[in-house]
């Protein structure tokens, strides 16, 4: 089975439809619900071990949710956009938590802001609102590498045996996770450019 694009149709086109109350809708929500959670038990109750649990469960359902978007013909156009952004608010979430709690420095926090924040400004400059652009294979692959490497990262810091093959793990995932955001970043970056160029040819075109 296919990490990436499971689930999809090779025969037909995938079509998003005008859909809001979709199982992988509501499994994106429950991701994002995650993070409340994962603040609570890393900030008030030190439980690192449920904690890993908690990332572990949110990192399952965004590949859960894609799956069964794509395998029952449940994809949205509010997922499109929906699911990317639960992702990001996620990953930038559990960064700030764990950056506060000292289990990373404050540097890792700032590696995944500025490209998004660099995104988000473009973004309102030439649309108003997202871009809705289609997610890229190295989008796809820099989420899941900081999916696996924050729970493994987290993982290094219970009292458990094995916690520097942990951390080398972790932090391997992280660097290529934190390479493959700032390439994102950039396709994306004039990805946006263009597509913004395009649609203000197409208005002076129909002016």
């Amino acid at each position: 089975m296919r990490l990436i694009g499971a689930g999809s149709h090779p025969d037909r086109p995938q079509v998003d439809h005008d859909l809001i109350f979709t199982v992988p809708n509501i499994l994106t929500v429950l991701r994002f619900m995650g993070v409340p959670l994962f603040v609570w038990l890393v900030l008030a109750e030190q439980e690192y071990g449920f904690a890993v649990l908690v990332l572990v469960i949110m990192g399952s359902t965004d590949w859960v949710d894609g799956y069964i978007a794509r395998r029952f013909d449940q994809t949205s156009k509010l997922g499109r956009i929906l699911d990317p952004m639960a992702d990001r608010a996620a990953l930038l979430a559990v960064a700030f938590t764990l950056a506060i709690a000292g289990v990373v420095q404050w540097w890792y926090l700032a590696a995944l802001l500025v490209p998004d924040a660099i995104l988000a400004i473009a973004s309102l400059i030439y649309f108003r609102s997202h871009p809705d652009l289609p997610v890229s294979i190295v989008g796809k692959i820099r989420t899941a590498l900081l999916l696996v490497g924050t729970p493994l990262l987290v993982l290094s810091k219970l009292p458990i045996p094995l916690t520097e093959v942990y951390f080398v793990a972790a932090w391997t995932f992280l660097g290529l996770g934190l390479a493959g955001h700032w390439i994102a970043a950039y396709n994306y970056f004039w990805a946006i450019l263009r597509k913004g160029k395009e649609l203000k040819t197409d208005d002076g075109g129909l002016g």
